[in-house]
């Protein structure tokens, strides 16, 4: 099962406690962005095998928004982090190259 620290609140929950909200550092399209902009945000993500970047809600404690970072083919959590960040922290990044030596952000998850 999956156990997420919650950075706000500081609680280990389990995924039935959460809600997850997909991709995280995504470049959201407004009003003013293109259909085919549009389009690619909402329908061409990467859904990458290794490490992936997600947006978790804690639904069943204090109700914020985080980042987690984790391995989608171990379930290994790397770490969590406050949604307002732009990019993961260096700790985070740290432990990750720890395992995944080459591992470098992608454009829509920058360090």
């Amino acid at each position: 099962m999956l156990i997420l620290t919650c950075p706000y609140c500081g609680l280990n929950a389990e995924e039935t406690e959460l809600h997850p909200g997909g991709e995280a550092h995504l470049t959201r399209i407004g009003p003013a962005g293109s259909d085919d902009a549009f389009e690619d945000y909402m329908f061409a993500r990467r859904n990458p095998k290794g490490v992936h970047l997600e947006r978790w809600r804690h639904a069943y404690g204090c109700g914020k928004w985080f980042l987690a970072a984790r391995d989608t083919v171990t379930m290994q959590v790397y770490g969590t982090y406050f949604a307002q960040s732009r990019t993961p922290p260096q700790d985070i990044v740290d432990r990750i190259r720890k395992v995944h030596p080459d591992w470098q952000p992608q454009e829509s998850d920058p360090a």
